[in-house]
């Protein structure tokens, strides 16, 4: 016959297990809600970034667009236009960086489209366009002397 002690042991550990279970079922609900709603708000914000990052590069398009309408013609930038208009002229990314007044890494970094120039820079880009091997040399001699 089974020891009264041991059967009552068991029966208390089976009714603190039972209302254990009762008491984690509306915890792991609660917890399963909150995670929930943490990846809704996840893709919410990854939502409004997306839209501050296309409203911010159309807003990067508003000044070149209102400069063309003002009757200048808006300057653009290439990387690899530089690149190709450095080897066109036979300069290194230093006498580049001399003739704009810039440094050779700068030069650099914008021919590896790692950055960009700022305006003043696309200007002096431009100017640089137009320039002739010759032209170029000269202005060096004069800025190099």
């Amino acid at each position: 016959m089974p020891n009264i002690a041991s059967i009552l042991k068991e029966e208390i550990a089976r009714v603190a297990r039972k209302e254990t279970r009762g008491e984690t079922q509306s915890l792991k609900k609660a917890s399963a809600q909150y995670r929930g709603d943490i990846a809704l708000l996840k893709r919410r914000i990854q939502a409004l970034e997306q839209q501050v990052k296309r409203l911010g590069k159309a807003g990067n398009r508003a000044p070149a667009q209102a400069a063309a309408e003002e009757g200048g013609t808006a300057l653009r930038f290439s990387a690899k236009g530089l690149a190709a208009q450095r080897r066109r002229l036979g300069l290194s990314a230093a006498a580049v960086a001399t003739l704009l007044g810039v440094s050779g890494q700068s030069v650099y970094k914008w021919e590896d489209g790692k950055t960009r120039p700022r305006a003043s820079q696309i200007a002096a880009i431009a100017t640089l366009r137009k320039m002739s091997k010759k032209q170029a040399a000269a202005r060096l001699e004069e800025l190099g002397g």
